[in-house]
């Protein structure tokens, strides 16, 4: 690259001269490389020496033989260069080497020529140049036929490549580019194509602050003179380098040299130091780099750091970081979502829960309540619905633990992840609306977005209950300890009352298993209409009739009102958002809900809406579409070293006198 780079700038040299007529030096240049000393010796020569000769004197009056530059050269993207190997490929070049060596040393006795033209008569008669040292990447095999015609016309073609890729290739070796560029014996000759002035990487996925504090709901507390607790959560798969080694094939686009950790680590730490989040989760982090790597940087940041690993063989898990001046730990609990038995809970995913206390500057009588944060990874793969389904109920049962409060409240909540769903799936909508009817669902459908399997004759299908009474959750994704205590002076039953259910529907149904012997299971009870309504207002006094109902017909439910960050679309370009690229289609699967208070829809509105409560949304990082992704090759790529975008959120406590 240091060759290539060292000949773009003599040719812009040559371009600028005041002799519009170069001796057929360069052409007698066929044997061997030109060392930088000749190379700085001939530019002084043209820009100094021949600009200065009279006219019958700049030019050789003696066979000459010149070089015309038939491309106009330009300004910017448009300048067009011409590369010492370039003059190797005509045949003819060789053919008049040794005429205008001898022509180079009658030249040298001149007492007109300077130095220079006496340092490039000791030149052999043939010279081989090309581009090496560079990356890969940057030197590029010509796609046209470059005709050289007894040393006279040349027509170079700019090469279209990837300017954002180019553009990155050029500034990484520019900055290692020496004053003085040493002299390297260089081999198999490789045009070097100058590089467009395009848009560089980091505009091409510049990412624009949303400030969302003029929003009514938020000026109406600003008008309150109400104080907020403002901080800042990401959320971040960061790709396990583990996870990259075993997919090779999922980043073939990519350069191998991106791909390295050692590449990659420094650009995540510069991103993630740039945003400077309060809370930081993370995914994907593999466990040597965090205990080894990031855990000691992250320290050294400010951060409080807790990590959980996957189970079984995995080397993966998830990261919550906090920095301990803005927060203090109430309460930590991880996930672990693997049950030994359960084909439903048979993955290895983890997640983390903590409860953390703000830390207010000043100590007084002010208050802010404390903020659960909970971080997850859930199972990728697009058939397990029901596991990704059992999953995220297991995460929302361990919040409903550690958020709610003594007086059956709930703590505001930020839940973070890569849930491995798409916005428009029922698994999203579970998680945002409160409510899913799985009961017959294709175990596909639970992920749609990320492959469609509708077409199979025999798909899996999820059945009620999803998971066994064992596993001690309701289908409220409440702990079965939490959701009924036992209350002082609680209600003992008598047999006397238990007998008034004996005449109900589902105790006059005849199980489908039982043996039928006529006259002892055939037997059906029958109750007079007075007996069969009393029972009916009991069990509708209590409310069992909804219970059984729900029950058996596989819906299940939480109470923690989350609603999303983003809006998962771009309006000003008419595009979905997209968090990752997997095979180069863009997709959402990231996210951050934060809690909100429900506001009262329409009659058979599905779509439940939202306001800010206490924890206030302030402002967002823009996400981008995936067109725009495509121009920057995908992800990763030389600026983004994850494949996924990381999300970053603005919130605002409420602080409350005491």
């Amino acid at each position: 690259m240091t060759d290539a780079f060292f000949t773009y700038r003599k040719n812009v040299l040559l371009a600028k001269s005041p002799s519009t007529q170069i001796e057929g030096v360069f052409a007698a240049t066929t044997g061997r490389s030109v060392p930088e000393e000749q190379e700085a010796l001939l530019q002084q020569w043209l820009e100094e020496g021949v600009g200065n000769l009279p006219a019958s004197e700049s030019v050789p009056a003696v066979r000459r033989e010149s070089v015309a530059l038939t491309s106009d050269w330009l300004e910017g993207s448009e300048l067009l260069m011409t590369s010492l190997s370039d003059l190797n490929t005509s045949p003819e070049v060789t053919r008049c080497a040794d005429q205008q060596h001898s022509e180079l040393n009658a030249l040298a006795s001149s007492e007109l020529q300077d130095h220079a033209v006496a340092e490039l008569a000791r030149l052999p008669s043939e010279e081989t140049v090309t581009v090496t040292g560079s990356a890969p990447w940057a030197a590029v095999v010509p796609q046209t036929d470059h005709q050289t015609a007894g040393c006279a016309d040349i027509s170079v073609e700019v090469l279209n490549d990837d300017p954002a890729v180019l553009a990155w290739s050029l500034a990484c070796d520019a900055e290692t580019v020496p004053p003085v560029l040493p002299a390297q014996p260089i081999q198999d000759a490789v045009p070097f194509y100058p590089v467009p002035t395009e848009v560089p990487y980091h505009e091409i996925l510049w990412r624009d602050w949303e400030d969302l504090s003029v929003q009514p709901c938020v000026l109406e507390q600003v008008s309150k003179n109400t104080p907020l607790f403002e901080f800042r959560v990401m959320s971040y798969n960061i790709l396990a380098q583990d996870l990259v080694e075993q997919g090779l094939d999922l980043y073939v686009h990519c350069h191998p040299d991106i791909l390295s950790w050692n590449y990659r680590l420094p650009n995540l730490l510069q991103e993630i130091q740039h945003w400077d989040p309060d809370v930081l989760c993370l995914q994907e982090v593999q466990e040597n780099h965090y205990w080894e790597q990031l855990e000691p940087t992250f320290k050294e940041m400010g951060f409080a750091c807790f990590y959980k690993r996957r189970t079984g063989a995995k080397t993966d898990g998830c990261a919550v970081c906090y920095k301990h001046s803005r927060f203090q730990l109430i309460s930590l609990s991880p996930i672990e979502y693997f049950r030994p038995g359960l084909d439903v809970l048979n993955r290895d995913n983890v997640g983390l829960v903590l409860l953390l206390q703000p830390v207010l500057p000043e100590q007084g009588l002010k208050a802010v309540s404390p903020l659960c944060v909970a971080n997850t990874h859930v199972l990728f793969n697009p058939r397990r619905g029901d596991v990704k389904l059992a999953q995220v109920a297991l995460l929302l049962a361990e919040i409903d633990k550690i958020a709610r409060t003594a007086e059956g409240s709930y703590y505001p909540v930020i839940l973070c992840g890569d849930l491995n769903s798409v916005p428009d799936s029922p698994l999203y909508k579970f998680i945002r609306n409160g409510e899913l009817s799985y009961h017959g669902m294709p175990a596909w459908k639970v992920v749609s977005g990320q492959e469609d399997f509708s077409q199979q004759l025999y798909s899996r299908k999820l059945l009620a209950p999803l998971w066994p009474s064992s596993l001690g959750v309701t289908d409220k994704c409440q702990y079965v300890t939490l959701c009924q205590p036992k209350k002082p002076g609680r209600r003992e039953y008598s047999r006397d009352f238990l007998l008034q259910f004996r005449f109900c529907d589902a105790a006059c149904e005849r199980p489908p298993q039982l043996v039928l012997l006529e006259g002892v299971t055939d037997a059906k009870p029958v109750a007079s209409a007075r007996e069969h309504s009393a029972v009916t207002a009991v069990l509708k006094r209590h409310n069992s009739l909804s219970f059984l109902d729900k029950q058996c017909s596989g819906v299940i439910q939480h109470g923690l009102n989350l609603t999303s960050v983003y809006s998962h679309f771009l309006p000003q370009r008419g595009r979905p958002e997209v968090t990752t690229m997997p095979m180069g289609l863009g997709a959402t699967v990231d996210y951050i809900f934060y809690s909100a208070e429900p506001v009262e829809s329409k009659a058979g509105e599905c779509r439940r809406l939202y306001k800010d409560g206490a924890l206030k949304l302030l402002g967002r990082l823009s996400l981008l579409s995936e067109d725009v992704l495509l121009m920057a090759n995908g992800l990763p790529n030389p600026f983004c070293s994850s494949d996924h975008l990381c999300l970053l959120a603005s919130f605002g406590l409420e602080i409350s006198s005491l």
